[in-house]
């Protein structure tokens, strides 16, 4: 006859098990309690960035004229900020400004490639001016892709211009970062028409922009959502209302910004001028913004705002420039061109040489 097993040892190994899916349920509860309480740091972590963003960053970066520091600062920030999405609400708002900050990036380098094949060009160097025409358009590509993310995280934000109605601007920031939207939905465009790609920017963007502008103080604004408003009207065929002059109304826009201290009207003006072909325009444009810089400075909280409408006529001046004489517009002769006095162009060019 066999002996029974020890029911002692059977008793201790059936309560071994007991305490082992105690301790499997107590580490699990342990565990799952780290993870909620990770959740709700993070998620906290990301509302107080979202909040200093906009309260904060937003505000000082607007008072600096660092632009290159401003453009690696969104180009570095921006996965950061945005993967707050993933524990709290979408930081749409703050995205607008990052992805227009960025997509703005992706352009300047779009802008500096078409000059170098302008140069190209001009010292008939075919091959350089095709590989520098390709990254200009690559370039380009990003910047639109860019500027669309931030259009549709204004359209998250705000409401679909095109569907919705005015919204309720809390603060100026809130108006601000509306009229950055509507920018960057103009400029996803842009971009897109340069690149010679397909991003899926729908191609009524230009309409929806100019009406939404109506949502903003022109006066408050310096000119700008008149300016950007009018040169639709002059760029897009048909969007010219019965009566309207969007030159007129540029012109109006363009006194505004000089009076403010924020000419980005200028630079929708040098757009609509260069739309139309009308150089004689384009250089006066050119020479008003270098004028009215030199007349007065930046509003003290909109510094960044006129730097880049600087920028951007800058840019245009020096395009001229190196199409017509191969080289950049010379250190501190913005408003100048190379054909004005024969003699002076000369002796400032051998002052850049020495």
């Amino acid at each position: 006859m066999t002996k029974s097993r020890n029911p002692v040892r059977r008793s201790g190994a059936a309560l071994g098990g007991v305490r082992g899916a105690i301790a499997g349920l107590l580490s699990a509860a342990i565990l799952s309690g780290c993870g909620a309480i990770n959740h709700m740091m993070y998620k906290t972590t990301g509302d107080v960035m979202q909040g200093f963003s906009k309260d904060h960053t937003v505000p000082y970066l607007m008072q600096r004229d660092d632009l290159a520091m401003s453009c690696a600062m969104s180009e570095a920030t921006s996965p950061l900020l945005m993967s707050f999405g993933r524990v709290t609400n979408e930081p749409d708002q703050l995205a607008v400004m990052l992805y227009l900050a960025a997509g703005g990036c992706a352009e300047e380098r779009a802008r500096e490639a078409g000059l170098e094949g302008l140069a190209a060009m001009h010292a008939l160097r075919a091959e350089e001016a095709q590989d520098a025409a390709i990254r200009q358009k690559r370039h380009y590509a990003l910047a639109a892709r860019r500027y669309h993310k931030a259009w549709e995280h204004h359209n998250a934000f705000y409401g679909a211009p095109d569907k919705n109605g005015c919204p309720d601007f809390d603060e100026d920031i809130d108006g601000f970062i509306y009229m950055a939207g509507l920018l960057s939905g103009l400029q996803a465009l842009n971009a897109e028409i340069q690149s010679t790609s397909s991003i899926g920017v729908p191609k009524n963007i230009g309409s929806t922009v100019a009406r939404a502008t109506s949502c903003l103080d022109n006066e408050t604004w310096w000119g700008a959502p008149m300016a950007l408003r009018a040169t639709v009207w002059a760029m897009i065929p048909g969007a010219l209302p019965n009566g309207e002059d969007p030159f007129q109304r540029l012109e109006t826009a363009d006194r505004q910004g000089e009076e403010a201290g924020v000419r980005l009207s200028h630079v929708f003006h040098a757009i609509a001028a260069e739309n139309k072909g009308d150089q004689e325009r384009l250089r006066n444009i050119i020479r008003r913004h270098a004028e009215a810089i030199e007349a007065m400075p930046p509003a003290e909280d909109w510094v960044m705002v006129d730097a880049i409408a600087t920028q951007v006529i800058v840019s245009i001046s020096d395009r001229l420039w190196v199409e017509n004489v191969g080289h950049r517009t010379p250190m501190g002769q913005l408003g100048t061109f190379w054909d004005d006095q024969a003699e002076a162009t000369e002796t400032m060019d051998l002052d850049d040489l020495l």
